[in-house]
């Protein structure tokens, strides 16, 4: 017989992922669609009301007490709303107000997706244990979340922690997002690739032009990619150390599909890391890859949930 459960939606550029969720983060039921990224808000929508009416088929929906949702951002918790630079169709869209709706009341929270990530880590994964922890993912984009004092702090928007637009470089090539020199202009997968191939590294007969493949290349001496990924190692370090002065983070773990490159990213990351966390209470920051996976957004976006539920962070521990 099953406990008490919490529906958690992922949602990102590429696809829609829900699930639900037990109390001790073990996925229960999956859906999951391709996001139509290009077309209208409505489109999207359907998209994730297909998802959630997949879950609630499922016999042990009746069980699902909360909902939890971890999108990519920009997001306003406050407002309910969500406006992911990369599905142009949702610009402040009401997406608490139409998931209540669709699922017939159940009591939403809304997180950015980094912030889920954060979640998951410090339920299930690497920041277990730790009560003071920023949690990142590297991928085609950067974000992060915070845990602080041993609670999740999403800010006031769910937003808080989202290092990839802290800027590192002054005179940095222009971010989409407005600024100049972000961490994610630098350290984001399709960036690396962009400087590995500006700098003269040539893909492999397949033609592949993803980071995955310039760490491939770092692997096997080329000195271009190598330089490529100690760049990214550098942005990400100045900006892990940047916000260990101000938080006093005691872990930083680093997840997403740039983390799979292993060390090609993490020894340069910790060599970086020396130089620029300096001040003796950030100089024994540890760093380390994510555990959760691929499940993260959708357990942290459950966790996140049961978070606000519980008004407490201490059902979340051990």
């Amino acid at each position: 017989m099953h406990t008490d459960s919490v529906a958690a939606l992922d949602i990102g550029g590429t696809k829609i992922a829900g699930a639900l969720v037990d109390g001790g983060g073990r996925i229960l039921v999956r859906a999951q669609r391709p996001t139509p990224a290009r077309e209208d808000g409505e489109t999207v929508m359907r998209a994730v009301e297909e998802v959630l009416a997949e879950l609630a088929a499922s016999p042990l929906w009746p069980t699902a007490t909360a909902m939890g949702i971890g999108s990519a951002g920009p997001v306003d918790a406050s407002a309910g709303t969500v406006s992911p630079v990369n599905v142009a169709g949702w610009r402040a869209f009401p997406l608490v107000e139409r998931v209540r709706a669709a699922t017939g009341g159940l009591p939403v929270t809304l997180v950015g997706d980094g912030v889920a990530i954060a979640a998951a880590e410090h339920w299930q994964g690497a920041a277990r244990g730790y009560d003071d922890a920023l949690c990142m993912v590297v991928s085609t984009g950067v974000g992060g979340g915070l845990v602080l004092g041993g609670k999740l702090h999403p800010g006031p928007t769910g937003n808080a922690g989202h290092i990839g637009h802290i800027s590192v470089e002054l005179d940095g090539d222009l971010c989409p997002c407005g600024a100049r020199g972000c961490v994610e202009r630098i350290a984001s997968g399709p960036n690396i690739a962009r400087r590995a191939l500006e700098g003269g590294w040539l893909p492999g007969p397949d033609g592949d032009t993803s980071a995955a493949a310039v760490a491939a290349a770092a692997r096997a001496g080329h000195p271009v990619a190598i330089a490529s990924f100690d760049r990214a190692a550098r942005a990400l370090a100045a900006g892990i150390a940047a916000t260990a002065t101000l938080t006093e983070i005691r872990i930083a773990v680093i997840g997403g599909g740039v983390a799979g490159a292993g060390e090609v990213l993490f020894a340069p990351l910790r060599r970086s890391l020396r130089e620029y966390a300096t001040l003796s209470f950030v100089r024994r920051l540890t760093v380390a890859p994510a555990l959760t996976g691929t499940d993260a957004g959708l357990v942290g976006a459950a966790a996140a949930a049961l978070l606000t539920r519980r008004d407490t962070a201490a059902p979340m521990v051990g």
